[in-house]
C-alpha cells in the first residue's frame, strides 16, 4: 500500500541543532527545579538569607574584609572533608570516621615533622598517604565483606580517636612550627599575584565552556546559546572581581605592625581541589561509574562496571581529602591535639554534603555543593558568634537547617518520581 503524500516524512538535510537563549535556559532551568531537579539551589538562596540577615544586624563587623577572610580560614578544612564525602553519598554510603582521619593524618604530619625533624613536604605526603591507607581499609572491608559502611566507619571513628591519642598523648599536643605549613591556612597571596588567579580561572572557563559549546555545534549535538556562555563568564568574572577587590583591601588593626590584605593562600587549594575533582566526577568514566552505582548497584553491575572497585576508589577519596584537611587543622591551629578533627568538625562536613544539595539517596550531587554547604554552616557560625549567641543557639540553628537540607532532598525526590524525572 503506498503511503499518502500528506502522511509522507521527508528524511532530515543534516543534523539538527538545538540552541537556547538566555530566555528560554531559564524557562528550562526553572522546568527542572518544578519537575524536582533543585540541585543547589536552595542552599545558594539561604546563603544569600543568611549573608543578608547578619550584614543587616553587624553591618561593620560580618562585612568588612577581614571577617570574611577569616571566615574563609575557618571553613576550609570542613570545606575539605565535605569535598571527600560527596563521593562516598554519591554511592549512598556513609563516612563518620573522615573527622578523626584529618585528626590522625595531622598527627603523622607534625610528628615527622616535629618529633623527627623531617622535611614539610616529606611530612605532608605522608599525612596524606595516611589518609589513604585509611581509605584502602574501610574501602575493602564495606566493598569486599560487604559490612554496612555505618558500622565500618564507626569503628573506624572510634579506633583512630584511640590511634590519636596514642601517637600524641593524654592532654598532650604536638605544635607544628613550619613557616610553609602555617601560611598555608593563615597568610594571604600577594595582592597582585590574586588578581593573576581571578583571570586565569576565569580565561580557562572562558576557553573550556566556549569550545565545548563549538564542538556540540560542530558534531551536531544541542548547544546552549553563545548568549548564555557568555553570560556565565561574564557573571562568573564580576564575582571573582568583586570577592577579590574586597579581600584585596588593607584589613589588619595594626597597619604600622603589619599588613594584611589579599586572598587567602587556602583559597588557591579549594579552587584547585574543586576543578580536580569536578573534572572527575564530570568528564571522567570513573565519575560516571559512581553516579551509576550510586544511582542503582545491581543495575550497574550488570552493565559491567566494577562496583567493589568504584567503592573502594571513593572511601580511598574521601579518606585521603580528609587527611589534607588535617594539614589545614594544623596550619589554622598551630599544631595537632587528641581532639583534633573531632567535636563537631565531621558533622559540619557531612551537613555541608547534604545542606549543598548532596543527596543522602545516592546518586545525585556535586563536588560544588560541599563549597555551598560549607559557606552556608561558616556563615551560621561565624554570624551566631558576632551575635554573642551561645553554642547551645548554633547548633540548634544549624541542625534545623540541614533537618530542612534532607527534607527538601526528600521532597525533590519524590516530586521527580512523581515527574518521571528518576
Amino acid at each position: 500500500m503506498s503511503i499518502p503524500t500528506s502522511t509522507r516524512v521527508e528524511p532530515q538535510q543534516g543534523p539538527v541543532v538545538a540552541h537556547s537563549g538566555v530566555r528560554a535556559t531559564m524557562a528550562e532551568y526553572l522546568e527542572r527545579v518544578r519537575g524536582g531537579d533543585v540541585g543547589s539551589l536552595p542552599a545558594l538562596l539561604g546563603l544569600v538569607v543568611l549573608v543578608a540577615v547578619f550584614s543587616a544586624l553587624r553591618p561593620e563587623q560580618f562585612t568588612n574584609a577581614f571577617n570574611l577572610a577569616n571566615l574563609i580560614n575557618q571553613s576550609a578544612a570542613v570545606i575539605v572533608i565535605a569535598m571527600g564525602l560527596v563521593f562516598v553519598l554519591l554511592l549512598g554510603e556513609i563516612d563518620l570516621s573522615a573527622g578523626f582521619t584529618a585528626g590522625t593524618g595531622g598527627a603523622v604530619m607534625a610528628i615527622l615533622l616535629t618529633r623527627q625533624e623531617r622535611p614539610w613536604w616529606l611530612a605532608v605526603v605522608a599525612g596524606v598517604l595516611t589518609g589513604a591507607v585509611i581509605g584502602i581499609f574501610i574501602g575493602l572491608l564495606v566493598a569486599r565483606l560487604g559490612i554496612p559502611s555505618f558500622v565500618v566507619t564507626l569503628a573506624a571513628f572510634l579506633g583512630l580517636q584511640g590511634v590519636l591519642l596514642e601517637l600524641i598523648g593524654e592532654g598532650g599536643s604536638i605544635p607544628v612550627r613550619d613557616d610553609n605549613l602555617l601560611a598555608l591556612n593563615n597568610d594571604t597571596l600577594p595582592v597582585w599575584l590574586g588578581w593573576a588567579m581571578v583571570v586565569a580561572v576565569v580565561a580557562t572557563y572562558a576557553f573550556v565552556s566556549l569550545r565545548k559549546a563549538q564542538r556540540r555545534r560542530q558534531t551536531g549535538l544541542a548547544s546552549t546559546s553563545m548568549q548564555v556562555v557568555v553570560a556565565k563568564i561574564v557573571v562568573l568574572a564580576l564575582l571573582l572581581g568583586l570577592a577579590t577587590a574586597y579581600l584585596s583591601q588593607e584589613r589588619s588593626r595594626n597597619v604600622a605592625l603589619t599588613s594584611i590584605k589579599g586572598v587567602p593562600i587556602v583559597v588557591v587549594l579549594l579552587v584547585g581541589l574543586l576543578v580536580g575533582l569536578n573534572f572527575v566526577l564530570g568528564r571522567t568514566a570513573f565519575g560516571r561509574h559512581v553516579y551509576a552505582v550510586g544511582g542503582n548497584a545491581e543495575a550497574a553491575r550488570r552493565a559491567g562496571i566494577n562496583v567493589q572497585r568504584v567503592k573502594l576508589a571513593c572511601f580511598v577519596i574521601s579518606s585521603s581529602l580528609a587527611a589534607v584537611a588535617g594539614l589545614l587543622l594544623a596550619s589554622r591551629d598551630n599544631g595537632i591535639t587528641p581532639s583534633t578533627g573531632g567535636a563537631s568538625t565531621l558533622l559540619y562536613a557531612v551537613g555541608a554534603a547534604v545542606i549543598g544539595g548532596t543527596s543522602l539517596f545516592g546518586g545525585k550531587g556535586k563536588v560544588m555543593d560541599a563549597v555551598v554547604g560549607g559557606l552556608v554552616i561558616a556563615v551560621i557560625i561565624n554570624g551566631m558568634g558576632l551575635l554573642n549567641q551561645p553554642s547551645s543557639v548554633v547548633f540548634m540553628v544549624t541542625g534545623a537547617v540541614l533537618l530542612v537540607a534532607a527534607s527538601v532532598d526528600a521532597l525533590s525526590r519524590k516530586r521527580a518520581a512523581a515527574t518521571g524525572r528518576v
